[in-house]
């Protein structure tokens, strides 16, 4: 059966797991965050998890290189005159 209990958000955005609910948990053990709409779920982090954060990572790293060539690149066209027997 699920537990259910109430927690506060402190000013830090930290909040405190009740301590019946922390059985299992200890002191930097990860947790996975996953919100939607107005639902959070807090989940002990394994390996799957874990692998699953390193993979979203890397993607948001990737978007910004992509996006950051992708500026690089206007720029630099912008700046690029074609020869004429190019146009």
């Amino acid at each position: 059966m699920a537990e259910v209990n109430i927690t506060r958000l402190s000013t830090k955005g930290q909040v405190v797991i009740p301590l019946e609910m922390r059985k299992g948990l200890k002191e930097g053990d990860k947790l996975l965050v996953i919100k939607n709409e107005e639902t959070i779920i807090l989940r002990k982090a394994g390996s799957l998890e874990k692998k699953f954060v390193k993979d979203f990572e890397n993607a948001k790293k990737i978007k910004a290189s992509i996006e950051k060539h992708e500026k690089t690149e206007v720029k630099k066209e912008e700046e690029f005159k074609y020869p004429s027997y190019l146009r």
